[in-house]
């Protein structure tokens, strides 16, 4: 009975706790890694981040393309 009153709410040893929480932040980890080696590759694919020449191209084709939806419009 002893050994009953040591445990947690989650029904783990001590020595259980520990070795779950070491499992789980190595594997934490070792996935931000992995999300973080995903993004660079992604980034130097395409860039979700836009430079100012291409924002500038951006808002012209966006007045652009707003001019010719009004004209057609009216």
């Amino acid at each position: 009975m002893d050994k009953e009153e040591h445990r947690s709410l989650s029904g783990l040893s001590e020595a259980e706790a520990k070795e779950f929480h070491k499992i789980f932040v190595v594997s934490f980890l070792i996935f931000v890694v992995i999300a973080m080696i995903a993004h660079i590759l992604v980034w130097q694919w395409r860039p979700w981040l836009l430079t100012p020449s291409d924002a500038q191209a951006s808002v012209e084709v966006m007045k652009s393309a707003t001019s010719s939806l009004y004209h057609s419009i009216v």
